[in-house]
């Protein structure tokens, strides 16, 4: 009777450890150690020719939800420009690199979980607004002159790639929406999900060699412009297979990667991932280097809007 009640308690906690890990993984550092595996699972070379070494700005500020991946994206974009040798990155959290004399040296800007804060969602005001030697009026149209730099940027030619938390950087604002191809809406407890491809013949998403992945993730929604599906989706989510959504009856597909053009520029959006530990697939690796290529204009794909009327 007693090893029965030890065997139900051990059966009893390992549920319960399930559960948890379903919610939530554990933070470490983006340590040697972790880069140096991240190195060894790269990509040796890019999928596609490269027209130039292009420049890349990533830029990691956030005044918001600190995510704890932020190092970890650093570091995987970085290994993944020396590695491959198409790209040089320059890191920085100063909004001043969107300044338009600045933001002319790069081909790429790549937006790292920059989450904002408050009801205003807005970084660059937010970082703004901490310099006491200007107004409220100075600081809210100093950010509006930065996050119109970062859309002409992008409307002129430039790439822009947003991971995962970075499309809450200007949130409220329905510019940078129509630019991103949504807003951050909301996500429901973190758990395991079962990412599909929407086309799988599409050349951006044959690293997964036709078949999606599971990783436990924010299953982020969306709102704003995403109502137009101004945007060529890559990775999807079935609501059905999603915990904690809002509403009786959400949408069948929620998408959570996409490319689209903007002006003369390429945008790339991916909502996975808020765990490093999803970055031990080799294949989303590839993923992002070859999203890297096409915002960098290296490659030309498909990446006509669905629209509106497509579920």
């Amino acid at each position: 009777m007693k090893k029965n009640s030890l065997l139900i308690l051990i059966a009893c906690a390992l549920l319960l450890s399930s559960f948890v890990q379903a919610q939530s993984l554990d933070s470490f550092a983006a340590d040697d150690g972790w880069k140096a595996k991240i190195e060894r699972i790269a990509p040796a070379k890019t999928t596609y020719p490269a027209k130039k070494k292009h420049k890349v700005l990533l830029f990691s500020l956030f005044t918001g939800f600190d995510h704890w991946v932020v190092p970890h994206t650093n570091a995987v974009i970085e290994i993944l420009s020396q590695k491959s040798g198409a790209f040089e990155v320059v890191q920085s959290n100063d909004i001043m690199f969107f300044k338009k004399d600045k933001l002319k040296d790069f081909d790429v800007v790549v937006l790292n979980n920059n989450c904002s804060i408050g009801t205003n969602r807005d970084l660059f005001r937010d970082k703004l607004s901490e310099d006491k030697s200007l107004t409220e009026a100075q600081a809210i149209a100093g950010a509006k002159e930065l996050e119109q730099n970062l859309l002409n940027f992008v409307r002129k030619g430039g790439g822009l790639m947003v991971m995962h938390g970075g499309i809450v950087m200007q949130n409220k604002s329905a510019e940078f929406s129509e630019m991103m191809g949504g807003s951050f809406d909301y996500h429901p407890k973190q758990q395991m999900l079962h990412v599909k491809l929407v086309n799988p013949r599409h050349p951006l998403v044959q690293a997964f060699g036709g078949e999606g992945f599971n990783h436990v993730d924010e299953a982020y929604m969306f709102n704003v412009a995403y109502s137009k599906r101004n945007f060529r989706p890559l990775l999807y989510l079935n609501t059905k297979e999603v915990e904690g959504l809002k509403g009786e009856n959400p949408e069948p597909v929620k998408y959570i990667s996409w490319i689209k053009r903007y002006g003369k520029g390429r945008v790339f959006y991916t909502s996975p991932s808020h765990n490093a530990q999803s970055f031990d697939n080799p294949n989303l690796l590839q993923y992002f280097l070859d999203a890297m290529q096409y915002v960098a204009g290296d490659v030309n794909v498909d990446d006509s809007p669905i629209g509106a009327n497509t579920p």
